[in-house]
């Protein structure tokens, strides 16, 4: 997801988007150790929106930025 596309979403959107993303985190480090994992590009690709999501809601945390 772009960070456009996030910035629309609102808070309680944002959060389940990043609980689902933590999620997935663990189930592909979990399979990456297992070896069964193809494109281990995913494990940065999922990081990066995490980080991404948290910046946002942290930024309306502080009043930076509004909500939709």
């Amino acid at each position: 997801m772009t960070a456009k596309e996030l910035r629309i979403q609102s808070v309680e959107d944002l959060t389940n988007e990043l609980s689902n993303l933590q999620e997935s985190l663990f189930n592909q480090r979990f399979r990456n150790i297992l070896g069964q994992l193809e494109d281990t590009s995913q494990l940065k690709k999922i990081r990066r929106d995490i980080a991404r999501i948290n910046t946002i809601l942290r930024a309306r945390e502080r009043g930076i930025e509004s909500a939709p």
